[in-house]
């Protein structure tokens, strides 16, 4: 009777000790896994905005959130701002940042970029109940509102010596859109789904010129750092676009 319980005793032992040495197997895959912080812009709907309950939403959002899952890494959201985001990740205080960025030759110099994940071009909007501007002609002398950092800005820069205007900046798509509705502003140069969504959700604009061909808009993390994540981002994306999961999320947000 004695032999069996100390042979119960030592095999009571025995399993605890596995049962301790799974515990922490499990506890250390956890604390493993990879986390970044990524930083995002406040509004640039339908690529980033906050929805009725206060979540942060859209096309960026929920496409960052897929390919975490697919690649196995967690991440914490930081919504500082288009330009904020620049530096955040400039600075090495976020590890990447996605927020309708245009991959340009000039911001090579600055970031590494991820293969592109939309292809944008840029069109003009004015209020719906102008008649007067059609052309780029007809904003000689007149004042135009852009968003800080985007392709409509550089493109309205590209020509408003050519036809002579002047460019207003504003740091949200918000202010710009209340500049042009109050009439400060003719019209305003933007990619075309950000103006289109505007649109469709009763903002009273309409669009009067053809798409001009913008950038692609891609990932970015700082040149020469976080060369995994951005290889992790480039993999889930591959993977969402042959699972269809990424076109699932383009038609939950693009008007058509």
């Amino acid at each position: 009777m004695k032999r069996l319980t100390k042979l119960g005793l030592l095999l009571m032992v025995v399993a605890m000790v596995v049962s301790l040495s799974a515990c922490s197997s499990d506890s250390s895959t956890a604390s493993d896994e990879k986390s970044y912080v990524i930083a995002t812009d406040t509004t640039f709907k339908p690529f980033e905005f906050e929805n009725e309950n206060g979540q942060q939403v859209g096309i960026d959002i929920d496409l960052l959130a897929a390919i975490a899952e697919d690649q196995g890494f967690a991440y914490e959201l930081k919504v500082v701002g288009f330009d904020a985001a620049l530096g955040e990740v400039s600075t090495g205080q976020s590890d990447g940042m996605i927020a309708g960025m245009s991959i340009t030759d000039e911001r090579k110099d600055v970031f590494d970029f991820s293969d592109p994940y939309f292809d944008s071009g840029v069109v003009m909007g004015i209020s719906a109940d102008n008649d007067t501007i059609t052309s780029y002609a007809d904003l000689a002398g007149q004042r135009v509102a852009v968003k800080n950092g985007t392709e409509g800005a550089a493109f309205a820069d590209s020509i408003k010596d050519q036809y002579g205007f002047e460019v207003i900046s504003f740091p949200d798509s918000a202010n710009m859109y209340e500049d042009v509705k109050a009439g400060n502003s003719v019209a305003m140069f933007e990619d075309y789904p950000v103006v289109g969504d505007a649109i469709a959700n009763g903002m009273p604009f309409k669009i009067v010129t053809d798409m001009e061909k913008g950038s692609s808009y891609g990932f970015a993390v700082k040149k020469g750092e976080n060369a995994e994540l951005l290889a992790m981002f480039n993999a889930g994306l591959a993977n969402l676009k042959e699972s269809g999961k990424y076109q699932e999320i383009l038609d939950t947000y693009i008007q058509k």
